[in-house]
């Protein structure tokens, strides 16, 4: 009886979405004989903090499906800078070396980079396919930074503006839409409320403790509702609908709890019921995936990176870090600091307006007002405008900081090339010796004639052919220090990398960091949960990932796995 409704369910839901498809125009792909996968990547979610989460019971499916050895969980590590772009380049096409950090300055042109503006991304995206071929050829992205070369790519920065889900669907497509979807329509707006209520409850409750900086800007909670909920929805919708297109490969990111944990903690309450969201999507997928197909799949959880707890530089000092470097280099030189730039998450807002623009251009009115109403609404209220989020171009003489996370490059613009730490010395004498006695400074990373110096107030590491070491080991606090002595090697021989690299101080008892920007949890730098990402994969899947030293090392394995190699 099972099987026959197993047998029965598996008809009408191939019914039902081939007419979705049909609406959508996503015509179904053929057999190709290829084995699909599915990676399902939780943003900001470390191996620690998922096994906590499981054992509170915030992600009840993940832990059933390791409990019944369906699944095993895993630990790897992303590499240094351990931020989305990274992390998904390197899985995506196996190279990441355009991407010193979440932002970053060309001493060359001027100018500054912000990974969440489309026009960097779709950059990077050209020269990173220009090198190898993306794991999602011929597949689907949703969410995600770079498209890894998928034919459809929807709220995907590299391919910005290239796709929309409303598009083309016009008055009666609309209606067969939420028709065959009358329970997904109807919790959408009930989900979007209750999303909405908790976040001005949270807003409150950590005002009156006092415990979180609070996020105050007034689009927080839309933002928050349309990419915990609206925007979960539709790509988890959207996943579903491949499986029985038969799409070969799919890429979807969930954003919520990256989010939600840098303002109140990756353990936080907030946190867990938006990973909790997240389980509950990955249940949904992870059972139509069951199903039968045009293909079989496999099913990768996976986060980019983790996530550590800090003490904002400036809440911790009275000053940001660009104001104490302005001190140091003296007031007459211009000095540009850039830790706070456009988010992925703002990103919604344009989504949001897109979407609004297609459903506009599919009704007549007055139908056609609705949604124009609302796009006009977002473009008031909502930054939509991406030129007005761009960094400005700097003075060739200004010293810039960019600073993402407890990672700051400061790049001193005397000279395009970059610097070595004897020229450094020439310029501003006291500049190195003073940033590194300062107590929310723990690593300055130079240069000295090919050699990469890793420096700390207890010790001098100069890394080249061979090591020297002065004291005692900078990287003694953290149990993998060889690992990060190669990526920091790595990320210093970047050519866009700063003069100068700076991490924050890191406690290894409290396991908190100090981070550059006003959050209280971040990723970029190096220690603590943020340098442990994981990874769930299949009983059969058998990876060597404990050799895996970043994110490129992932798109090896996926190309050997499905032949793409």
């Amino acid at each position: 009886m099972l099987e026959l409704l197993a047998a029965l369910l598996g008809t009408y839901y191939s019914a039902k979405y081939a007419l979705i498809s049909q609406r959508l125009a996503r015509p179904a792909v053929s057999d190709d004989g290829r084995r699909g996968f599915i990676i399902i990547q939780i943003d900001g979610l470390s191996y620690d903090h998922l096994r906590a989460a499981m054992q509170a019971g915030y992600a009840p499916h993940l832990r059933r499906l390791v409990e019944r050895r369906e699944m095993h969980l895993h630990p790897w590590k992303p590499g240094i800078p351990g931020t989305t772009p990274a992390s998904q380049a390197g899985i995506m096409f196996g190279d990441s070396d355009p991407i010193p950090a979440y932002r970053w300055y060309d001493k060359e042109t001027g100018q500054a980079h912000v990974c969440s503006d489309p026009s960097v991304a779709q950059a990077i995206q050209q020269d990173l396919a220009s090198r190898n071929r993306g794991i999602l050829s011929g597949g689907s992205s949703y969410m995600n930074m770079f498209d890894g070369d998928a034919a459809l790519a929807l709220y995907t920065l590299g391919a910005f503006g290239r796709s929309r889900f409303f598009e083309g669907l016009r008055g009666l497509g609309f209606l067969v839409l939420f028709a065959l979807n009358p329970f997904r329509s109807a919790s959408l707006a009930g989900l979007a409320l209750w999303e909405y209520l908790t976040d001005l409850f949270q807003r409150i409750s950590a005002a009156i403790r006092r415990s979180t900086p609070r996020p105050l800007s007034r689009m927080f909670p839309f933002l928050r509702v349309m990419s915990s909920v609206v925007m979960r929805e539709i790509q988890t919708f959207s996943v579903t609908l491949d499986l029985f297109r038969g799409v070969p490969a799919i890429y979807t990111t969930y954003y919520g709890f990256d989010e939600v944990a840098h303002h109140y903690g990756p353990l936080s309450k907030p946190a867990m019921r938006a990973l909790r969201a997240i389980d509950s999507r990955v249940r949904t997928i992870d059972r139509f995936r069951r199903m039968d197909h045009v293909r079989p799949y496999d099913l990768y959880v996976l986060s980019d990176h983790g996530m550590t707890e800090d003490v904002p530089f400036a809440a911790e000092y009275g000053r940001t870090l660009g104001e104490v470097v302005h001190e140091l280099v003296g007031r007459s030189a211009a000095l540009r600091e850039i830790y706070s730039a456009q988010q992925p998450a703002n990103l919604t807002a344009v989504y949001v307006q897109q979407e609004l623009e297609a459903i506009e251009a599919g009704f007549s009115p007055p139908f056609s007002r609705i949604p124009h109403y609302l796009a006009s609404y977002v473009e008031r209220h909502l930054p939509t405008d991406l030129e007005s989020a761009r960094a400005e171009p700097a003075a060739p003489s200004d010293v810039v900081i960019s600073s993402s996370g407890s990672l700051s490059h400061i790049y001193l613009c005397a000279r395009p090339e970059q610097l070595q730490l004897s020229d450094i010395g020439a310029l501003y004498p006291m500049l190195v010796s003073s940033i590194l006695s300062h107590p929310g400074i723990w690593l300055v990373i130079g240069r000295d004639n090919g050699r990469t110096v890793i420096l700390s107030k207890e010790g001098v590491l100069s890394v080249g052919d061979d090591t020297h070491l002065e004291g005692q080991n900078p990287l003694d606090k953290i149990a993998y220090g060889a690992w990060a002595q190669r990526q920091i090697s790595r990320l210093a021989s970047l050519p866009n990398s700063g003069d100068l690299i700076l991490i924050g101080r890191y406690d290894p008892e409290t396991q908190r960091v100090c981070c550059f920007e006003n959050q209280w949890a971040c990723h970029g730098g190096l220690g603590g949960p943020q340098d442990m990402a994981l990874l769930m994969t299949e009983p059969h899947i058998l990876w060597p990932l404990a050799a895996v030293e970043r994110a490129s090392g992932i798109y090896h394995l996926f190309t050997q796995q499905y032949g793409m190699a």
